[in-house]
């Protein structure tokens, strides 16, 4: 997804920091054995439905590239908000400008759906559904916008089925749950740009979300934030600012994953850390939360993947069975708070 890399000092566990989610260069992955705890009751969780997932992921693409200030994009937010109201959730719409790297004005939109609005815990949880510009990694056509099927449109797929999954069923989580698609988070600066580098350029809908947030005095007890969750075989692992900010929540997740049966996906590595929206939403909105990424174990040099800002990063590597380990996962967790 995200931007040009730079290296952060990681206290917690040595390992070096990429900044934003982009990155060219890689830490350590070492193995960790998971804390053991002792077992609560569980809660059975609806079943999360991948066919479903899958055609939302789908349903994002074929509007075509979700690029700010075009017709495709403006044409994807109508639908996810009408989407939303339609499995129960009260919906907000942030709307507001942002610069880009390259001095572009952005019409931007932040859409945020609420469930269950007068809990008092809440679950936040959030994916971008903006796509990349250009495909700056790619051999040819690098001045074209890519699909962005599992990088934007993969964790919006998963949270509308989230939402679906929710409202249909007849036991509710105890919980309120807010689902934000944030905006305008893949425009960052290409490595290669001849633009000067300008700090901030890459999340730019969770920077204004941070500062502004829909609610007054909002707070979340913790949230979760889902990234390229939907390419076939993918590895997640605990990513660095996740470890840094929320590694309780890390460790929550990870253990409902590998307690249903993803073990498999979500893997006790340790990763570098990255700046995705969820490093404004821990350091602006004071929020803790975590990102469940995928981390390209087998290639470290090209850390999030073959498709990452590329044109194969098409409905071609999406995976239900990717699709379905993540929203179960995130469902049980709602589904045990």
């Amino acid at each position: 997804m995200k931007n040009n890399m730079k290296l952060l000092a990681m206290l917690l566990f040595g390992a070096m920091g990429l900044n934003s989610c982009d990155s060219s260069e890689n830490g350590s992955s070492n193995e960790r054995v998971a804390t053991t705890e002792v077992e609560e009751a569980v809660v059975q969780a609806p079943e999360f439905n991948a066919d479903s997932a899958y055609h939302f992921v789908d349903r994002q693409v074929a509007f075509g590239p979700r690029v700010p200030n075009t017709a495709e994009h403006y044409k994807t937010g109508e639908w996810l908000i009408e989407t939303l109201r339609g499995y129960g959730a009260e919906v907000q719409v942030q709307t507001f400008q942002a610069k880009a790297f390259d001095g572009t004005m952005l019409n931007l939109r932040n859409i945020i759906g609420t469930i269950n609005p007068n809990a008092t815990k809440r679950v936040l949880l959030a994916a971008h559904w903006d796509t990349r510009p250009f495909a700056d990694k790619d051999d040819k056509d690098q001045n074209k916008p890519i699909d962005g099927a599992n990088d934007g449109a993969s964790g919006v797929g998963v949270l509308l089925e989230i939402a679906r999954t929710i409202q249909a069923a007849e036991q509710k989580p105890g919980i309120g749950i807010d689902i934000i698609f944030f905006d305008g988070e893949d425009y960052g600066r290409p490595d290669n740009s001849e633009h000067p580098y300008m700090q901030d350029d890459w999340c730019l809908g969770s920077q204004y979300w941070s500062k502004n947030k829909h609610k007054s005095n909002y707070k979340a007890n913790y949230g979760i934030l889902l990234d390229m969750v939907g390419a076939e075989n993918a590895k997640f692992a605990r990513e660095g600012t996740s470890m840094q900010y929320a590694r309780n929540i890390v460790d929550k997740v990870w253990r409902a994953g590998n307690r249903i049966g993803y073990s498999d996906y979500f893997k006790y590595v340790n990763a570098p850390a990255i700046t995705d929206d969820h490093y404004y939403v821990n350091t602006v909105a004071g929020i803790r939360m975590i990102d469940i990424i995928e981390y390209n174990m087998a290639n470290q040099d090209d850390y999030f993947g073959h498709y990452h800002h590329r044109h194969t990063d098409t409905m071609d590597i999406i995976s239900k069975n990717t699709l379905k380990a993540v929203g179960q996962t995130v469902l049980h967790v709602l589904y045990n708070e």
